[in-house]
C-alpha cells in the first residue's frame, strides 16, 4: 500500500520525529482524512508498515540445530533493524511509545509479543527434542538473547556482528545445551 511505503520512505529520509501525517499523505497521493480513517496516528501507520515489512526479513528456520537457527534468525533481526527503511522508523516508534500507552500496547501486541512467542515456541521445540534442558526459563532465555540487540540499537552503539551474535548465543544457550549443536 502506498501509504505504508510512504511512511517508511519518509522515516528513512527525515527520521521518524520529523515525519507528519501530512507528509505521508502527500507522498502517498492520499488525503489526511483517508489516513485518519484507517489509522488513529502517525505511530499506527508506521507500526503497520513495520509489521508488514519486518516479518519477511526475520524467518526462524527449524533445522534441528537451535544454535544455528538462532544465528540465522537473530542475524535477520539485525539486518532488518539496520535497514534504512525499518531502522529509523522502529527506533522512533519505540521512543514515541514511551509516552503513548496506546501505541505501546499496539507495538507490543502486534510486533513484539508475536515474535517473542515464535522464539519461545522454537526454544520449546529444542527442549522437546532434547537439545535444551527441561528447566530452562524460555522467557528469560529470549530476553537474554534479544535484549542486547535492543540495548545496542536504542543507545546507538552499533548492532552486533555475526561473530558477536554467535558469542551471545554461545554464552546464553551453551550452559543449557544437553547435546552439542551440529
Amino acid at each position: 500500500m502506498a501509504i505504508l511505503a510512504a511512511a517508511l520512505e519518509l522515516c528513512a529520509e527525515h527520521g521518524y520525529g520529523n515525519v507528519t501525517v501530512e507528509a505521508i499523505a502527500a507522498r502517498a497521493g492520499a488525503s489526511k482524512k483517508t489516513i485518519y480513517r484507517w489509522w488513529p496516528s502517525k505511530g499506527a501507520v508506521v507500526l503497520e508498515a513495520i509489521v508488514t515489512n519486518a516479518q519477511a526479513g526475520t524467518p526462524f528456520p527449524d533445522t534441528g540445530d537451535i544454535t544455528a537457527d538462532l544465528r540465522v534468525q537473530m542475524t535477520g533481526v539485525i539486518e532488518v533493524l539496520t535497514s534504512p527503511q525499518i531502522g529509523s522508523a522502529y527506533t522512533g516508534l519505540i521512543a514515541e511509545a514511551q509516552h503513548d500507552a496506546t501505541l505501546m500496547e499496539a507495538l507490543v501486541g502486534q510486533l513484539i509479543r508475536p515474535r517473542v512467542d515464535v522464539v519461545i515456541g522454537r526454544l520449546r521445540q529444542a527442549q522437546e527434542r532434547g537439545e535444551l534442558r527441561d528447566d530452562a526459563d524460555l522467557q528469560l532465555v529470549t530476553e537474554l538473547l534479544y535484549g542486547p540487540i535492543y540495548y545496542r540499537m536504542l543507545l546507538h552503539l552499533g548492532l552486533q556482528s555475526s561473530d558477536r551474535i554467535q558469542s551471545l548465543i554461545d554464552y546464553v544457550i551453551g550452559p543449557l545445551m544437553l547435546r552439542p549443536s551440529r
